[in-house]
């Protein structure tokens, strides 16, 4: 028998995403493709993990992370949300919210089993699912505000289906879930036995006035989601990898052990650093980083719309999706390619974020830049014109 790679290596090749921001360094160009914040990390923070190296926190921590960052996230969860959570027993913090949701499907599914996604989706979901052997249902929803109906979700559901995906705000497509609809899919859940998989990464991003609600203080819905969120957006570290998950205590028990299988702990220094930031920065900060991004997104789109791309003005996270069916190229790959070489701005086919060859309309940009960069993109997106 000749060496040879295994079946599943095919399920995690290099994204798109990558590839385009590979492509885009090579020519130099402003990187809007990949979800870097390159926006200032908050002063506590940044301070918070120094000291924490100064004073020798640089060894193992427990594999379910420091005690310090459990309670900091237990106690923003009961602030802000009025979410109730046990930091000993129902917090694991990760290695980054793709290491929270990769350790909770290892956890939770088994080989066949079927979980329900919301299209268009974010990669890593799709990738992380079927590492786990698992097989992801798709529900498109409708570009018309990005819709579903609750006929479409429980036609989706079979004798196999374990779960439901949901991201809110969404990437990329900058969904924020209504109420109404997360009670429709807690109806499903409860209907069908399911676990719910929230990724909440983006919460402190909202406009227009909308407000984050976390599906798991829904009525019953607590001891089957699990919570997915982390600080790499919230305060521009997202090299530090420092996510986590919050499930009841027999699904967090469980995550917590692949946790440590595959990653023994998340940095030890750096989650002081993010305890530090949950701690000290008020409300104020996060009202403050919510008009910033709305700011940045009113911008950026406008400058879409006069270079003849029609953004999807987005209503949370910092993604757009923009239409680019003038743009020339024979589907998504190609015009993403032409924008980056006509303009110098790199972007992601947004065939990346849908199955079946669908999404060869759209391209997604990311604006979570410095206002400077973020103005130079917008400039150079008029030789589009």
């Amino acid at each position: 028998m000749s060496l040879h790679l295994s079946n599943r290596h095919g399920t995690v090749m290099q994204s798109e995403i990558r590839s385009m921001s590979l492509e885009c360094s090579r020519q130099g160009g402003i990187n809007l493709a990949q979800g870097v914040c390159d926006t200032p990390v908050p002063e506590v923070v940044l301070r918070g993990a120094a000291d924490a190296m100064q004073r020798g926190l640089n060894t193992y921590t427990p594999h379910v992370g420091i005690g310090a960052l459990r309670r900091a996230i237990a106690q923003k969860q009961q602030r802000m949300y009025g979410m109730v959570c046990d930091p000993d027993s129902e917090i694991v913090v990760t290695a980054g919210a793709t290491g929270a949701l990769y350790c909770a499907f290892q956890a939770l599914l088994d080989p066949g089993d079927e979980v329900i996604v919301f299209e268009p989706f974010y990669g890593y979901h799709i990738t992380t699912l079927q590492s786990a052997g698992a097989v992801p249902v798709f529900l498109p929803l409708n570009p018309e505000g990005w819709s579903f109906s609750e006929a479409d979700l429980m036609s989706a559901v079979g004798p196999k289906t374990r779960g439901i995906i949901v991201n809110t705000p969404a990437n990329p497509c900058g969904k924020v879930f209504s109420r109404s609809e997360l009670e429709v899919i807690a109806a499903a859940a409860e209907r069908f036995d399911l676990f719910v998989f929230t990724d909440e990464i983006y919460e402190h991003f909202l406009y227009g006035g909308l407000s984050h609600l976390p599906f798991a203080t829904l009525p019953g819905m607590k001891e089957r989601t699990i919570t997915i969120s982390g600080a790499s957006k919230t305060y521009s570290v997202t090299g530090w990898r420092i996510g986590y998950a919050i499930a009841d205590a027999r699904w967090a028990a469980a995550i917590g052990y692949f946790s440590d299988l595959v990653y023994v702990c998340a940095p030890a220094p750096l989650q002081a650093g993010v305890a530090c930031g949950m701690d000290e920065l008020g409300d104020d900060y996060y009202r403050d980083l919510a008009e910033e991004y709305r700011l940045k997104k009113d911008r950026f789109c406008s400058a879409l719309s006069a270079a003849g791309l029609r953004p999807a003005v987005p209503d949370g996270a910092y993604y757009v999706l923009a239409d680019v069916t003038g743009i020339p190229g024979r589907n998504a790959f190609e015009r993403a390619i032409h924008i980056l070489h006509k303009t110098g701005v790199a972007s992601v086919p947004g065939s990346a974020f849908y199955s079946g060859g669908k999404g060869e309309s759209f391209v997604r940009f990311c604006y979570a830049k410095e206002d400077a960069v973020l103005d130079e993109a917008c400039r150079r997106l008029q030789f589009l014109r």
